[in-house]
């Protein structure tokens, strides 16, 4: 069996094997704990972007409940005053920018930062995005704002259209404190990350995100929010698990709406055992699942629904829901976790009873994965690797899935990789090459698929770099592929304009997200992803392809 060879890292991102000693545990964001950062070679000065008061050891939480209070208001009403309209940036023809560019967020809010770590101000990645079943124009994206060098942003941020993408109005979850988060609506939290947004079929959003306390605090939470007026105003945060043990960490969870019962929501996600043991092998990693059978207004008990083992683990895990009801949660199993050669293998768990029981994993394929670098510099690009996508045809019920893999060059360099099931979820068809330019490396894809079956494949590549070009930089596009006929051919098109990833914030790498947005709006799609812009003030914007 070709297996996926991987070689270790505290942060699990590509690097050569002799770089850092044996990993304890793949964790996308974390809480920081007082270590240095390591900064990739060949990138411009990374001091920059700390607010003054924050990164110095203090503490920026503020006791008085009635203070935080005003506070929480001043951070919402603040929020919603910020407007975007199309063209308002003229980088990225065709895209509309839904951020802020700068900061929305009060001075000192973000919590302290841990020796050697920075907070990137103005800088807005990792978006997702979902649209009203009822009405195509309406558009609800989420995403990381501000983000911190080592693990997590300030906070998270929503935007809302009503007219197709075109305007945005923003609005915030109470998820960290400083989009309004406190110890009396449950969102006293440094940071937050892996935003994820889902539409129930009667115009209900739900929206989820992990929060965590920065500098080595040992609190953290997966957290629910649903808005029943289109994304306007949010419930505070319901704990679908909460951890202070630091032996336990949480991560990379999604939010599912189903889109037949509006009663029903899912959620999924890791979490990792083991990680204040001295033997990593011991470590575990298993799938959890919530479920709100009264449309997010409350949640039953979480609880884990796959367990790999020792020195094993999960991560990447979502929900799908096919039109007869049942589930799959795609999701990455990674075998010997701690050794020099992880073995990942892309996998599907189904349920035909809303969740309460589940088979054993299916695998779809051994995944082979180089990892994403800078060509000129060998610096590491953060990208998808251990995110892959899913979605199903509404109509006929197949099952696609997309993701990072090097299996089409010899592992000399990702691509994508594109497999479907006919059968809901029990066999799967060979891996299929789906991004258009073989010889480029190319990563973080996302899928949807439209009411009629039209299949959406949106991933970034390399294919306009020139490593020895006299210009520099680091030219990176997103492209946005389409197929009619199941992913057998695709018509693709640029959107925007190429950037410089070297002006990416900084996280591991060039960071602009570990996923991207894309969701189906009638016969088209919308798009939603993070772009460069290589400000000191603002490294990285959102932007919506609109539908």
């Amino acid at each position: 069996m070709h297996v996926a060879r991987r070689p270790s890292g505290r942060h699990f991102r590509p690097k050569r094997a002799s770089s850092r000693p044996p990993r304890r545990r793949r964790v996308r964001d974390r809480a920081a704990g007082p270590q240095n950062v390591r900064r990739p070679a060949g990138g411009r000065r990374l001091a920059r972007g700390v607010r003054a008061g924050v990164g110095e050891g203090k503490s920026s939480r503020v006791d008085d409940r009635h203070a935080r209070g005003r506070a929480a208001r001043g951070v919402v009403a603040a929020l919603g005053l910020f407007l975007a309209c199309g063209g308002d940036v003229p980088r990225f023809p065709g895209l509309v920018r839904v951020s802020a560019g700068a900061s929305p967020f009060p001075a000192g809010c973000a919590g302290p930062a841990a020796r050697g770590e920075f907070l990137q101000q103005g800088s807005e990645v990792e978006p997702s995005i979902a649209v009203d079943p009822r009405d195509a124009g309406h558009l609800v994206a989420v995403w990381q704002q501000d983000r911190w060098s080592i693990g997590g942003a300030a906070g998270i941020v929503t935007g809302v259209s009503r007219d197709g993408g075109r305007t945005w109005s923003r609005t915030a979850a109470h998820f960290t404190r400083c989009t309004g988060g406190t110890a009396a609506n449950g969102g006293d939290y440094d940071r937050a990350s892996d935003p994820w947004v889902s539409f129930s079929p009667d115009g209900t959003v739900h929206q989820i995100a992990v929060a965590f306390d920065g500098a080595g605090g040992g609190r953290k939470a997966i957290l629910a929010s649903r808005s029943t007026d289109g994304g306007a105003t949010w419930s505070d945060p319901a704990a679908l698990q909460r951890d202070t043990d630091p032996d336990f960490e949480v991560d990379k969870e999604t939010i599912t709406a189903d889109p037949r019962d509006a009663r029903l929501v899912y959620a999924v996600w890791d979490r990792l055992t083991g990680q204040a043991s001295p033997d990593p092998a011991l470590a575990t990693g298993p799938a959890w699942f919530a479920r709100s059978a009264d449309g997010g207004a409350t949640w039953e008990g979480a609880r884990a629904i796959f367990d790999p083992g020792a020195d094993a683990q999960t991560i990447g895990n979502q929900i799908a829901v096919l039109p007869d009801g049942a589930l799959l949660d795609l999701l990455v199993v990674v075998a010997k976790a701690s050794s020099a050669s992880p073995a990942s293998t892309l996998a599907v768990l189904r349920s035909t009873d809303q969740g309460d029981h589940w088979t054993a994993p299916v695998a779809i394929a051994a995944m082979v994965l180089a990892g994403t670098r800078d060509p000129g510099s060998g610096a590491p690009i953060r990208s998808g690797e251990d995110v892959p996508a899913i979605a199903v045809d509404p109509v006929s019920g197949k099952v696609y899935v997309a993701w990072q893999d090097a299996r089409f060059s010899g592992g000399a360099r990702d691509g994508v990789a594109l497999a479907a099931s006919a059968d809901g979820g029990a066999t799967w068809s060979a891996p299929a090459q789906a991004n258009q330019a073989p010889d480029a490396q190319a990563f973080t894809p996302a899928l949807a698929a439209t009411p009629a079956g039209r299949l959406g494949l949106l991933y970034l590549d390399l294919r306009r770099d020139d490593p020895g070009g006299a210009g520099g930089g680091l030219l990176a596009a997103a492209w946005l592929a389409t197929s009619d006929d199941g992913g057998a051919t695709w018509r693709e098109a640029l959107l925007g304009a190429p950037f410089d990833l070297r002006g990416a914030p900084l996280s591991d790498g060039y960071f602009l997200g570990d996923y991207q947005g894309l969701a189906a709006a009638g016969e088209s799609f919308a798009a939603a992803l993070a772009l460069a812009v290589g400000s000191p003030e603002d490294a990285a914007d959102v932007y919506v392809k609109t539908p």
